[in-house]
């Protein structure tokens, strides 16, 4: 294992980017109609995660680091919950084309 030097050595800051990725292309496949509602609510939840990670560490003060961390988890529990109602509102298929998107929410933090 290397050594972390910035937020872009970070597992879960590579996970997360990885994660965002999926969200706007998945997200891209949404009716027009969502653009401004779900898809973006989604891909802004999606971009928090990373975002938050790398300002955290960015921070160079642990406790600020644990405060960013928890905000970070804080906007992947709101992406599963978007995912989900996306769904059941049937803009995208967790289990088609994007099986694995719900579970890596789970694996970034």
């Amino acid at each position: 294992m290397g050594e972390i030097k910035t937020f872009r050595d970070l597992i879960a800051w590579q996970k997360a980017i990885t994660l965002a990725k999926e969200v706007y292309k998945a997200t891209s496949l949404m009716p027009d109609s969502e653009r401004f509602g779900l898809t973006a609510q989604m891909r802004r939840a999606a971009v928090s995660v990373p975002s938050n990670i790398a300002e955290g560490h960015g921070r160079q003060s642990l406790p600020d680091y644990i405060r960013f961390l928890k905000t970070s988890r804080g906007s992947l529990m709101e992406l599963q919950t978007q995912l989900l109602l996306a769904q059941d509102l049937g803009f995208i298929r967790l289990t088609g084309e994007f099986p694995d998107i719900l579970s890596e929410t789970d694996r970034v933090l």
